[in-house]
């Protein structure tokens, strides 16, 4: 190892929760010769579960950023270095990452060997381009647009070899289209650089990548460009019409400007974390879903007490609250509901401790942090527990470990003035209740109807681990608490 090596240090990016692969780079906080210190926090990154801050566990200079903000990173790659010793002069060459030390490597045995063509820098991510193998020359497919001419010095500089220029294109007999801007040479037999969706997408509209002038950072074909390429063959394979062959009509609305008025939101982080849970947990988890209407007027009454109780003072009294002890006194009596299904060893794990889930929407999409070992807290430490897992979901500061090991899970439907649903179960868990808008309704009430607050329930379960009979008694027992909230002594 040279003194060189040594002085600068890499960071790479961390697994921050229970084995995810990759992390979105939020935000940085240092630039490029800013000094930093151990345990200073140097980005923001985003998992599929929560927003982490990272910090750098070394002291030096900021020497150079490897990925910008929005970039998807997988968990080892090194996203920061930094010159440890920044006194010692102006240093001969830092070491630019894994990949550069492999291309570096690449290059001095293509000098050697120049037989032998040089592996080519890649999209992250997405695998090395084959170079090893060697394909036979592709037959140009009839009316399929021929590939740009890369410059010789250019290709050459890439390669290693003398290059020979590739034949102009046939004008096409369209109309000229807007000059795109300058792409970055795209050596002969090499992959263009684009994500997988993109490929596919090319692939459906039967564009060849090669032949599409990328405008993404560092010369990646973005989806853009592939519409952009589609918009143009079609044009150029549509036929000359004589000019008093048919009547002028209005012409249809192409693809590009289609397009246009469409917006495209990436799916990655918590979201495509959620998507993938929702999908794996429906098509998995055989959901049944059962529904109850329920006076809650005693309910509101008591939530209003509350509100006065001196015990009750400075913490947040709401329905809710009233909603999650009225369900753990329900698995208090039905504890066969608060399970797990171990698939791989065929076994139903009764838990004996209450993971409280609730459901919280974000800007950053919805997530369900819990509050741990819920069913040994007092009705003040509960609401206690529950304003602050609310309050750190809305900043985007709830950790992976907060959204781990969840049990049961209640989702509040009814700020939204929606009556009930039919809610999807957090994956691992055994049931979710959603607790739905609480309208004052016409009710018969000791045999007169007169206008209470009534409210519907809807619980979903895990039919491999409560049957009807469980989930029955167990969404019973929650009405019944919330009909008449004095159970919660006697039942509690």
């Amino acid at each position: 190892m040279t003194a060189n090596s040594q002085r600068f240090r890499e960071f790479k990016m961390p697994d921050v929760g229970e084995g995810l692969t990759e992390a979105e780079i939020l935000k940085w906080y240092v630039a490029v010769g800013d000094t930093v210190t151990d345990g200073q926090v140097v980005c923001e990154v985003e998992t599929a579960k929560a927003a982490v801050e990272l910090p750098i566990p070394f002291d030096g200079v900021v020497h150079e950023l490897r990925f910008g903000e929005g970039t998807t990173v997988d968990v080892g790659q090194v996203i920061i270095s930094v010159d440890t010793t920044p006194d010692a002069g102006p240093a001969e060459e830092a070491p630019a990452s894994t990949a550069a030390h492999a291309e570096q490597s690449a290059a001095e045995s293509l000098e050697a060997e120049p037989e032998q063509p040089r592996r080519q820098a890649v999209l992250v991510g997405y695998g090395a381009a084959p170079s090893s193998t060697k394909r036979r020359p592709r037959k140009a497919r009839p009316g399929a647009p021929a590939r740009p001419p890369v410059a010789a010095a250019v290709q050459a500089e890439l390669n290693g070899h003398a290059a020979v220029p590739a034949p102009a294109p046939a004008p096409a007999p369209v109309a000229p289209a807007p000059v795109a801007p300058a792409a970055p040479a795209v050596p002969a037999g090499s992959r263009p650089l684009a994500k997988p969706p993109v490929r596919k997408l090319a692939k459906d509209l039967g564009i060849d990548l090669t032949v599409v002038v990328p405008t993404g950072r560092d010369g990646v074909v973005t989806r853009e460009d592939v519409h952009a390429a589609a918009s143009a063959a079609a044009l150029a394979a549509t036929p000359e019409v004589p000019e008093q062959a048919v009547a002028p009509a209005p012409a249809p609305e192409g693809v590009a400007a289609l397009a246009a008025r469409e917006t495209r939101i990436p799916v990655k982080g918590v979201r495509k974390a959620t998507a993938q849970a929702m999908v794996a947990s429906a098509f998995t988890a055989p959901h049944v879903t059962e529904f109850v209407t329920v006076d809650v007027t005693r309910t509101m009454k008591l939530v209003q007490k509350l509100k006065d109780d001196p015990d009750m003072a400075g913490l947040r009294v709401n329905p809710l609250l009233l909603v999650a002890k009225a369900l753990l006194v329900a698995i208090r009596r039905n504890p066969d509901v608060n399970a797990a299904w171990d698939e791989e060893n065929q076994e139903i794990v009764r838990k004996d401790y209450v993971n409280l889930g609730i459901a919280a929407a974000t800007p950053r999409g919805l997530i369900v942090p819990n509050i741990k070992e819920a069913q040994a807290k007092t009705l003040p430490e509960l609401s206690r527990a529950l304003g602050e897992l609310v309050a750190t979901a809305r900043e985007g500061r709830t950790s992976p470990a907060e959204m781990s090991g969840g049990t049961v899970t209640i989702t509040n439907v009814g700020v939204f003035g929606v009556d009930t649903g039919t809610p999807i179960i957090n994956p691992g868990e055994s049931a979710i209740l959603a607790f739905g808008a609480i309208k004052l309704q016409p009710w018969v009430h000791k045999g007169k109807v007169k206008p209470r607050h009534v409210t519907t329930l809807a619980l979903s379960f895990d039919h491999r681990l409560v049957d009807g009979e469980l989930g029955s008694r167990f969404l019973a027992d929650i009405a019944g608490v919330l009909e008449n909230p004095q159970r919660l002594i006697t039942w509690g």
